[in-house]
């Protein structure tokens, strides 16, 4: 799309419009930096003080700030999700061809739809299918009994081990691991014995994956990532651990084997999760956040200590040594307190 003009903009996604609907707009920018026959966005209060001096074209805000605005607006409730439909007017993608590459090596008893787009340097393992629209980007390993749902895509370099089930529209970063061995291990005799890890990984319709993150399939029943979950870059989900519709999680956050995180939770980055425990629905665990038990009750939840100079950091991390000894003069103190208060009281008073 070369050009739209804001009165098309505000039919096409149902945005009052005020200002000039004849202008037009040919791609997005920030506030800050958006020019003329730009499109941008104020949706982030601590952005506001940028809208005066804006010189983009159109700008989606809040109608409690359209007053404000020296150019046409359009005026919607979440200026951010209406800005993320705009802007995928103007992304540039190439479809690549419908076919298998000549380079590709696929095993006879694989499946692939005639509209699925193969691409150089791919494999393709026994019983796998590709179903229709699907795009397998270059040097993809897809291994035995895969199955990629329809109009998904795995962009480049994205493993899938074995037994590894996509739904529609997923879609796969670079360099991902699909379906790898789970950390699963039993002391035998002094020495490590590997558990075999017979499951699979299911993902579910709309899910997005980020580039270099992992997933590892099922010892025995398969990990999950239920229906529009989205992972950042570089995560690890361990084996059997379920993740509930809607969820998203950011770069370098963990969750360990068999844990089950509930619907529409956010996790920070670099946030862990131990195994074997629940999160309810709708729960925020904060970046850095360590979750040591499961969480019953939707809210916001953290752990660790905030940024402070390191001098003072030593110094509380010095006297948090000292917290339970401290605790214990506390309760012992107001025992003793408590029994002398009791034992002067007049006998009246006992009565």
């Amino acid at each position: 799309m070369t050009s739209i003009t804001a009165e098309e903009l505000s039919s096409r996604f149902g945005l009052p419009l005020r200002g000039d609907a004849s202008l037009s707009v040919g791609g997005v920018a920030t506030l800050g930096s958006a020019g003329a026959g730009q499109l941008t966005f104020l949706a982030n209060p601590r952005y506001r003080s940028q809208l005066a001096g804006t010189r983009a074209s159109v700008v989606v805000l809040r109608a409690e700030d359209a007053a404000d605005c020296p150019t046409t607006a359009l005026i919607a409730e979440d200026p951010y999700s209406a800005f993320a439909r705009i802007a995928a007017l103007f992304e540039q993608k190439t479809a690549p061809a419908a076919g298998v590459h000549a380079s590709a090596a696929v095993d006879p008893s694989a499946a692939i739809d005639a509209t699925a787009s193969i691409g150089p340097f791919v494999s393709i393992g026994p019983r796998t299918r590709i179903d229709a629209g699907a795009i397998v980007g270059p040097g993809c390993v897809i291994g035995e009994d895969c199955h990629i749902g329809e109009h998904s895509e795995l962009v480049a370099r994205v493993t899938l081990v074995t037994r590894v089930m996509l739904g529609k529209r997923v879609r796969i970063h670079a360099g991902a691991v699909l379906g790898a061995d789970g950390f699963g291990l039993a002391m035998d005799g002094g020495r490590w014995l590997k558990v075999p890890q017979l499951g699979g990984v299911r993902i579910g319709d709309d899910c997005e994956i980020g580039a270099n993150t992992t997933i590892d399939r099922g010892a025995l029943d398969d990990t999950v990532l239920e229906e529009d979950v989205r992972l950042d870059n570089q995560i690890q989900i361990g084996h059997n651990a379920h993740i509930g519709a809607h969820t998203a999680m950011a770069g370098c956050s963990a969750v360990a084997g068999s844990a089950r995180i509930g619907n529409y939770c956010l996790i920070g980055g670099g946030a862990g999760v131990l195994g074997h425990l629940e999160i309810c629905d709708r729960v925020v665990v904060t970046a850095m956040s360590l979750v040591t038990s499961s969480i019953r009750e939707p809210g916001e939840y953290s752990s660790g200590t905030p940024l402070m100079d390191n001098r003072s950091w030593r110094k509380n991390a010095a006297r948090f040594k000292q917290l339970d000894a401290l605790t214990r003069r506390v309760t012992s103190a107001s025992l003793q307190s408590a029994s002398t208060q009791a034992a002067d009281k007049p006998a009246a008073d006992k009565e």
